[in-house]
């Protein structure tokens, strides 16, 4: 479909069915906590609009993708002091302790079991206190490290740490205080209703029988969160509780099914069908609530505005630009990427339309040029059913070329699995990477893939698999896993600092993710086949895109005919894609823009380096000095480089 007949087609009254969605094929963008709001911080991410809570973990991601993970010798001591800590360190703890007591499900969410039979009260008073301990730490923080970190009399660790943990708080308090996400975002609910089982059986390294008791108690508190929802949900944007219908659907079929098949055979199996079943009569009462009673009155603004975005930005990018700034040079770098893209193009088109002639060199030629390309490019895919396999088969080649040219130091014992994504974690992205705990770090981390939805047609289906061919599937593995996230990540899970096991930029993640992307063909990954430079610069051209949209739509009153002509005639996208892109950019805000404002950072501070060092830079020793510190924000990067590029680097 044509970008005329996109905006034609009258797209901005998209609907739940018109994502193919049904009990077992959800639209779920949960896992992307970290791509939802831009701060992969682990235990105190935000929610869609702001709230700190086991939502914003659950949220992730994919998104997503962050956290990292911390050796200790008994997970019921997850949060325990650690010989010769700092008092800062200790300090933090002593914030996760009384943290963890109000929110148990925030602590299984970062690793500690201790609370894994528990479920918070999520009641106005309850988040009341929450708002007041973050309000309390920041006082008490100040006081007691304020002086010391102006004088400069702080470790270099603590003073890194200090301006973390102030900074994350200071961003807490400000999303909370100004977002309402339990009053308006309903997919809040469906974090404690799917994802508080779903993790302990999933992701716990706890004996199954365990996870299993702690799952049944857990189930049993569920009419409680359902309770709070009914009465506390007033008016959510109609796409937001779309969505929600989608992943209360998709947390049926979980009950149902995918329960069973996580834990297998068990002893408890007559008291976890019981539970189950009074789960699925609780969420099908619920859905009817959603449906009948909550949908007519879904008449909230999904726009946060200029003003808040701006704030907002300056808060989670966290790199010392205004969102304006970094508007102006996403612009500006769509329009290089484009001709970059055309360059490529033009070198492919004999071989892919031999004898025919190349479209003119202006505008709208350089934009047919690009489009039948890449469409031609996309032809070259797999089949819905070994969209897994296929993924699973770029990881061997990827991991030895990081190795045969030095990249870095990869992750030995390797733990990423590549799984197929769990029905009801399917929706706006085709993978994400689910990390492990930061807190039960012996566990594994997920590449997770998604094929299409089984209720779509062929039409449909090819699109997607066009979109995710062969040559976009090694760019993805990049990005998710080899060097990018769950590398990145592992590294992270190294850090000694307990501030930076738990609290993470989402700018920095998404910019190392997306930075590896050009640097692996840079370093000769796929001996120059230009099919494959030309899906990663398009894969590119989505992250500068995503910043565009992100703005233009909370910031420019951008309407979905506008959002998706831009993203299907001048982004190159699917019409599919572009859909779902929309509906994300309308269910978050600012979280878009990390991925171009993170590269950007990165590929400036590598080009600082480089020229600085001259002969002696080595790209591998650089690297692990990037990734030494953890996902620190992207503005103390620099100094952090500088100060580890001569030391030795660690060896995840």
């Amino acid at each position: 479909m044509t970008a005329s007949s996109t905006a034609a087609s009258g797209m901005n009254a998209w609907r739940v069915e018109d994502l193919g969605m049904d009990d077992s094929e959800v639209f779920r963008i949960g896992p992307n906590v970290v791509r939802q709001h831009g701060v992969c911080v682990r235990h105190s991410a935000m929610g869609p609009c702001g709230a700190r809570s086991v939502f914003s973990l659950i949220w992730m991601t994919a998104c997503v993708v962050a956290w990292g993970g911390m050796m200790i010798a008994s997970v019921s001591q997850a949060v325990a002091d650690e010989p010769g800590e700092s008092d800062l360190q200790q300090f933090y703890r002593d914030y996760l302790e009384k943290t963890f007591a109000m929110q148990p499900l925030l602590a299984t969410s970062l690793g500690d079991h201790r609370f894994d039979a528990q479920l918070e009260d999520i009641s106005a008073e309850a988040r009341s206190r929450w708002l007041s301990h973050d309000r309390d730490t920041l006082a008490a923080l100040d006081q007691r490290f304020g002086k010391a970190a102006a004088d400069g009399s702080l470790s270099v660790d603590d003073a890194l740490d200090y301006q973390i943990l102030r900074d994350d708080l200071r961003r807490s308090i400000w999303l909370t205080e100004n977002f309402q996400p339990f009053e308006d975002d309903p997919r809040v609910y469906g974090g404690y209703l799917s994802d508080s089982v779903y993790s302990l059986v999933a992701k716990s390294t706890l004996p199954m029988e365990t996870n299993v008791t702690n799952a049944i108690a857990r189930m049993k508190q569920l009419p409680r969160v359902v309770e709070e929802a009914k009465k506390t949900l007033t008016h959510p944007p109609a796409s937001v509780l779309a969505t929600a219908i989608g992943q209360n659907r998709g947390a049926i079929a979980f009950y149902r099914n995918d329960l069973f098949l996580l834990v297998g055979e068990t002893k408890q199996e007559a008291e976890l069908k019981a539970a189950a079943e009074e789960v699925v009569a609780l969420l099908e009462e619920y859905q009817t609530f959603l449906e009948k009673e909550l949908q007519p009155r879904a008449t909230g603004e999904w726009r946060i505005g200029a003003e808040r975005f701006a704030k907002k930005f300056e808060l989670v990018v966290d790199m010392g630009i205004t969102a304006e700034e970094l508007l102006a040079e996403a612009e500006q770098e769509f329009d290089r990427v484009q001709m970059e893209m055309a360059v490529i193009a033009r070198q492919l088109w004999a071989e892919r339309f031999p004898g025919k002639p190349i479209p003119p060199d202006d505008q709208a030629g350089r934009r047919q040029l690009i489009a039948e390309v890449t469409a031609a490019v996309g032809r070259d895919h797999g089949e819905p059913e070994t969209l897994v396999r296929d993924a699973r088969q770029t990881v061997a080649a990827i991991c030895d070329f990081i190795r045969e040219r030095d990249l870095l130091a990869l992750p030995d014992p390797d733990r990423c699995e590549i799984i197929e994504m769990p029905a009801f974690r399917r929706g706006n992205s085709l993978a994400y990477l689910d990390p492990v705990l930061p807190l039960d770090p012996a566990g594994a981390s997920y590449y997770a893939i998604s094929p299409p939805p089984v209720t779509w047609g062929a039409d449909k289906v090819r699109s997607f698999l066009e979109e995710y061919n062969r040559h976009m599937l090694q760019i993805l593995t990049i990005h998710e896993a080899y060097p990018g996230h769950y590398v990145q990540l592992e590294y992270a899970n190294r850090v000694p600092s307990l501030v930076r096991k738990v609290i993470g930029s989402g700018t920095y993640i998404e910019g190392w993710a997306v930075y590896t992307e050009r640097m692996m063909l840079d370093q000769g990954y796929g001996d120059g086949n230009l099919a494959l430079r030309l899906n990663q610069l398009k894969f590119y051209l989505r992250a500068v895109a995503n910043a565009i949209l992100d703005h233009r739509m909370h910031c420019s009153g951008w309407s979905d005919d506008e959002a998706l002509t831009f993203l299907v005639r001048d982004a190159y996208q699917t019409e599919g894609e572009a859909r779902l892109k929309v509906v994300r950019a309308k269910q978050s805000s600012v979280q878009l823009s990390t991925y171009f404002s993170g590269r950007t950072a990165m590929m400036r501070l590598r080009t600082e380096i480089q020229r600085e060092q001259g002969d002696a830079f080595h790209l591998g020793r650089y690297h692990e000095a990037v990734l030494s510190a953890g996902s620190v924000p992207v503005k103390l990067l620099p100094e952090i480089v500088r100060l580890r590029i001569t030391s030795e680097s660690p060896q995840p």
